[in-house]
Protein backbone atom coordinates (compact mmCIF):
# COMPACT_ATOMS: atom_id res chain seq x y z
CA UNK A 1 0.00 0.00 0.00
CA UNK A 2 1.61 3.54 -0.54
CA UNK A 3 1.61 5.93 1.73
CA UNK A 4 -0.56 8.87 2.10
CA UNK A 5 0.65 12.00 2.64
CA UNK A 6 -0.56 15.68 3.34
CA UNK A 7 0.00 18.68 1.30
CA UNK A 8 3.11 19.24 3.20
CA UNK A 9 4.09 15.35 2.54
CA UNK A 10 4.24 14.38 6.21
CA UNK A 11 3.22 10.49 5.96
CA UNK A 12 -0.83 10.22 7.55
CA UNK A 13 -1.48 7.19 9.70
CA UNK A 14 -4.95 5.86 10.82
CA UNK A 15 -6.17 7.61 13.97
CA UNK A 16 -3.99 11.67 12.62
CA UNK A 17 -5.47 14.59 13.54
CA UNK A 18 -5.36 17.27 10.65
CA UNK A 19 -5.72 20.90 9.99
CA UNK A 20 -7.78 22.00 6.79
CA UNK A 21 -5.23 24.74 4.29
CA UNK A 22 -8.23 26.16 2.71
CA UNK A 23 -12.33 26.81 3.09
CA UNK A 24 -13.97 23.98 1.95
CA UNK A 25 -17.75 23.41 0.92
CA UNK A 26 -19.62 20.15 2.04
CA UNK A 27 -21.42 18.98 -1.47
CA UNK A 28 -25.12 18.19 -0.78
CA UNK A 29 -25.05 20.66 2.39
CA UNK A 30 -24.63 24.15 3.49
CA UNK A 31 -21.91 23.84 5.72
CA UNK A 32 -18.16 25.23 5.19
CA UNK A 33 -15.62 23.78 6.67
CA UNK A 34 -13.09 26.64 7.91
CA UNK A 35 -9.68 26.79 7.10
CA UNK A 36 -7.72 25.53 10.52
CA UNK A 37 -10.69 23.06 11.49
CA UNK A 38 -8.86 20.89 13.67
CA UNK A 39 -10.13 16.93 12.25
CA UNK A 40 -9.36 13.97 14.81
CA UNK A 41 -8.91 9.97 14.15
CA UNK A 42 -9.04 9.81 10.19
CA UNK A 43 -9.69 6.99 8.54
CA UNK A 44 -7.34 6.38 5.60
CA UNK A 45 -8.85 4.59 2.31
CA UNK A 46 -8.09 2.42 -0.56
CA UNK A 47 -6.99 5.54 -2.74
CA UNK A 48 -4.29 7.13 -1.21
CA UNK A 49 -5.14 10.86 -2.27
CA UNK A 50 -8.43 10.86 -0.08
CA UNK A 51 -9.19 10.29 3.58
CA UNK A 52 -12.57 9.65 5.67
CA UNK A 53 -13.33 10.85 8.91
CA UNK A 54 -15.71 13.09 11.08
CA UNK A 55 -16.16 17.06 10.89
CA UNK A 56 -17.84 18.45 13.90
CA UNK A 57 -21.55 18.90 11.52
CA UNK A 58 -20.79 16.22 8.93
CA UNK A 59 -20.56 12.36 9.70
CA UNK A 60 -19.15 9.96 7.16
CA UNK A 61 -16.67 12.59 5.27
CA UNK A 62 -14.20 12.25 2.74
CA UNK A 63 -11.74 15.11 1.89
CA UNK A 64 -8.35 14.90 -0.23
CA UNK A 65 -5.18 15.24 1.17
CA UNK A 66 -4.29 18.21 -0.57
CA UNK A 67 -5.98 20.29 1.84
CA UNK A 68 -4.91 19.20 4.80
CA UNK A 69 -1.86 19.70 7.07
CA UNK A 70 -0.60 16.70 10.19
CA UNK A 71 -1.80 18.34 13.36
Amino acid sequence: MTDVRDSNGTILKDGDGVTLVKDLKVKGTSVTLKRGTLIKNIRLTDDPAEIECNAEKVKGLVLRTEFLKKA
